[in-house]
């Protein structure tokens, strides 16, 4: 008993603790895209019904990120994180013996703001106790070891719903949110040091339009979205994609995301050598143009009409090697602008990130569901337009 002061004594989180946490977030959205059409057929929902599982999951994650920034910087990321896991594990129960449509979205939207809690403070706890070059390559190095748990997530839930039950990765998603609430609370140290005292949460907030009016935050935050984020967008539709226009088994598809995922962890550790050794702005655009180039060659098997396994799959992992490059490097931008509202800038950035990712995945499924083409848009204009946000992002302020 007298080992769990000590443990939490100390000033900064164990890394293995903060890839758990701000893990949860994201594995939520992944381990269970492979059992989408199970559980579309189930539940008696149509394609376009199943996928608001994913659309409204990255509306809590957006809009519960906005919550959890100031609240932290207020009180204090450890008791913010405790509730916010609390929450991600009941609802995670709730969508695990949903037995109605409604029911497993209502969840599934609880789950996502539960689970955001760890993608805002699992970075700002990054943040908190390093400067803005080592957080970067810190970052990077969270995110290498991040890209591999969604990218075995979707192979771990392609063999349950085939092999075990289409509810089996909701039962394991709730399951790793307990475990991972418990370690929170035995080993997490708080690691915000000079919270803000005695000012109202409405001033608080307020920061939040001081950072939308810092063209360098918008830049970060934009061109982070743009690189990331449009990803959902695929993850969305690409089951369907690989089933119903490939006709690939569940627990096959599920195996593509370890090639996909692997492309964001080999962008990450790219970012992690070249932090401090290149400028920001240049490790930026490099990647943005990897990111640019995977995209048009999905277009142009699209146009071509050559789509086979390795025509999506390898230009897709193209642009999440650039994705994965790109948003270390745009997320310490953009929790560097103001020092003194970390937390609020993560849960800024997320919104910014999650809020886009939304729109993509609204775009393809509304579009043509299922359909390839629109995919294949969204990354391709996302790609461009990460560029462009992040030229504004880097461009010397005048004076």
């Amino acid at each position: 008993m007298l080992l769990l002061p000590r443990l939490r004594s100390r000033d900064r989180a164990p890394f293995l603790l903060l890839v758990a946490m701000t893990a949860c977030g994201t594995l939520g959205m992944h381990i269970i895209i492979p059992a989408l059409p199970a559980t579309a057929r189930a539940l008696g929902m149509s394609i376009g019904s199943v996928q608001l599982t994913i659309t409204l999951y990255l509306v809590g994650l957006a809009v519960g990120q906005l919550l959890y920034g100031p609240m932290s910087d207020r009180f204090g990321r450890r008791p913010v994180l405790l509730f916010g896991l609390t929450l991600f594990t009941v609802a995670g129960t709730l969508t695990a013996c949903a037995p109605s449509a409604g029911l497993l979205i209502g969840g599934r939207i609880l789950q996502s703001i539960g689970g955001c809690a760890g993608l805002v403070l699992g970075r700002a706890a990054v943040r908190d106790g390093a400067t803005a070059e080592r957080a970067a390559g810190q970052l990077a190095l969270l995110t290498l070891v991040m890209s591999m748990v969604p990218a075995i997530a979707p192979a771990i839930g392609g063999y349950l719903t085939a092999f075990v039950h289409w509810r089996a990765s909701y039962v394991l998603l709730a399951a790793i949110g307990g475990a991972t609430l418990a370690a929170t609370a035995l080993l997490l140290p708080e690691t915000h040091r000079t919270r803000i005292s005695g000012a109202p949460l409405s001033s608080i907030f307020l920061g939040y339009f001081r950072l939308l009016g810092s063209r360098a935050f918008c830049g970060y935050a934009i061109g982070g979205a743009c690189s990331t984020t449009a990803f959902y967008g695929f993850m969305s539709a690409s089951p369907f994609i690989f089933e119903n226009y490939l006709h690939r088994p569940t627990q096959e598809v599920g195996l593509y995301y370890l090639v996909l995922m692997g492309g964001v962890g080999l962008g990450s550790f790219c970012a992690n050598r070249v932090a401090g050794r290149i400028a920001n702005r240049t490790a930026m655009r490099v990647a943005n143009l990897l990111a640019i180039a995977g995209a048009a060659l999905f277009a142009l098997a699209d146009v071509t009409g050559w789509l086979t396994v390795p025509t999506i799959v390898g230009p897709v992992a193209l642009f999440m090697v650039g994705a994965g490059m790109a948003s270390p490097f745009a997320l310490a931008g953009a929790v560097s602008v103001n020092p003194h509202a970390i937390g609020a800038a993560s849960g800024m950035y997320g919104f910014v990130q999650m809020s886009y990712g939304m729109l993509c995945t609204v775009v393809v499924e509304t579009w043509h569901p299922g359909a390839i083409y629109p995919v294949m848009t969204v990354l391709l204009v996302s790609a461009l337009a990460g560029q462009v946000a992040m030229a504004m992002a880097s461009r010397p302020t005048p004076g």
